[in-house]
């Protein structure tokens, strides 16, 4: 098992459902995963081990917080991938 499959990062989910709350009829698979890459890019790093642990220790205005950070990376970067998209 590598220590890479032992971390994962709270704001992947997150974006994940966010992108997916925001898909249009028109969004490809690529251009749903460039909009997940690019707000993950403005958003920091928040790793755990264990989904309980985030959960048990992470209070609700700070997941109220998280949520509405990753809108705005969300609406950000679809704007972003939508301006500079590969003809």
């Amino acid at each position: 098992m590598s220590l890479l499959d032992t971390i994962d990062n709270f704001y992947e989910r997150l974006v994940a459902d966010a992108v997916e709350e925001t898909r249009e009829d028109n969004d490809s698979q690529d251009t749903l995963s460039d909009i997940m890459c690019v707000a993950l890019n403005r958003l920091p790093p928040r790793y755990f081990r264990h989904t309980i642990d985030m959960m048990f220790y992470l209070a609700d205005p700070e997941l109220q917080e998280m949520r509405e950070r990753v809108a705005v990376a969300v609406a950000e970067a679809r704007v972003f991938v939508k301006t500079h998209q590969r003809d």
